[in-house]
């Protein structure tokens, strides 16, 4: 299986970061904030359900959790790069001005913290289907980020 690169239709992004956004990446570590304090990933939790004991109901919300936040990953991904072009061609056509400048750039914001509260949301509701125990077994395990 050969995965394939596309290059950026973007100038300002570049290609590694252009396909994550198409792959539902996350090359900024947006999960950090609740993987440091063991609210992990849905996907990270599902590698080690033997290991965690997970039941068959929480599996299967983890993997729901895990398919609803790639979807979310993916839709954002297309929204910033559409953004960002917009960007560029304002700036490429002189057609810029000071409230469209101010629009766009606020849209980026938006975003990007819509892509990271799912992120992070995603931790919460993970570690919301966890047992105490589970929850100290992942500590121990260090096997989170």
């Amino acid at each position: 299986f050969v995965d394939t690169i596309q290059h950026s239709t973007v100038k300002t992004i570049n290609d590694t970061r252009y396909n994550a956004y198409l792959k539902g990446e996350d090359l900024d570590d947006m999960s950090l904030a609740g993987e440091l304090n063991y609210f992990p990933m849905p996907d990270k939790v599902l590698k080690l359900k033997k290991e965690l004991e997970l039941s068959p109901v929480q599996v299967i919300k983890l993997k729901e959790l895990s398919t609803n936040l790639h979807r979310k990953k993916l839709e954002m991904g297309v929204v910033i790069i559409r953004n960002e072009k917009t960007l560029d061609d304002l700036f490429r056509t002189k057609q810029v001005n000071e409230g469209s400048l101010i629009f766009y750039t606020n849209r980026s914001g938006l975003y990007y913290g819509e892509l990271k509260g799912a992120i992070l949301m995603a931790c919460y509701n993970t570690q919301k289907l966890l047992t105490a125990i589970q929850v100290r077994k992942l500590e121990t395990l260090g096997k989170l980020n």
